[in-house]
């Protein structure tokens, strides 16, 4: 006879959001993150990072994030107050040569200051949209702004937005006969708390899709 699996069980309604975010972040791993970078009002530089991040749709060509209201002070981000301003934004990625530098992008700073100088990040143009890409990032998304589907205005509630990446810059050496190269990518995710993981320790299974083109 085996022994019964105990579980936990918890009402999320009757939680307070922090808790509610503590088992999002808990569950959901390894998160990829999107490195968002966006023009402020003024025409400087904004980026900041975001883990509620993946793909939509493959043609058209469609990504998502969803950032949350601000927990210190109840507003909405600036990442997504220059997007519904701007219309676009840059999807930059998080490598094990630059992880370090993104984490310090996430600190919280007032409206126009520069997340690309505070982390010693470097701007560089974009082909398509007037947002900078991040020099550090082997591959860049430009995303024109489709649309947003929103879930509240107060402290941690979030919101979706989706936009669509109209160019893709993939830096050579990690661009093989149509692939990314994983092994020279060497991408990092979130985990839980202060975790961050290293995709350096995987396994390959045959998936049995008749169609695979993921090969």
């Amino acid at each position: 006879m085996t022994k019964e699996n105990k579980m936990l069980s918890f009402d999320t309604k009757n939680n307070e959001f922090k808790d509610n975010y503590k088992f999002l972040i808990g569950s959901i791993l390894p998160r990829p993150i999107a490195v968002i970078s966006t023009r402020n009002e003024d025409g400087t530089n904004n980026i900041a990072p975001f883990s509620f991040f993946t793909a939509v749709s493959a043609s058209p060509m469609i990504v998502a994030f969803c950032p949350m209201i601000k927990s210190s002070n109840g507003e909405m981000k600036d990442t997504p107050r220059n997007i519904f301003r701007e219309k676009e934004f840059v999807v930059n990625f998080v490598t094990e040569d630059n992880y370090e530098k993104v984490n310090l992008t996430s600190t919280e700073l007032a409206y126009g200051e520069d997340e690309f100088e505070l982390s010693s990040l470097t701007p560089i143009p974009s082909e398509v949209v007037k947002a900078s890409r991040m020099k550090e990032s082997p591959i860049h998304f430009e995303c024109i702004y489709r649309d947003h589907l929103s879930y509240g205005d107060n402290p941690g509630q979030g919101q979706i937005i989706t936009g669509e990446v109209v160019k893709v810059h993939v830096k050579k050496e990690l661009y093989e006969s149509g692939r990314i190269l994983t092994d020279e990518f060497s991408p990092v995710g979130r985990g839980s708390g202060n975790d961050w993981i290293k995709c350096s320790d995987r396994v390959q299974i045959e998936r049995l899709m008749k169609s695979q083109i993921q090969k």
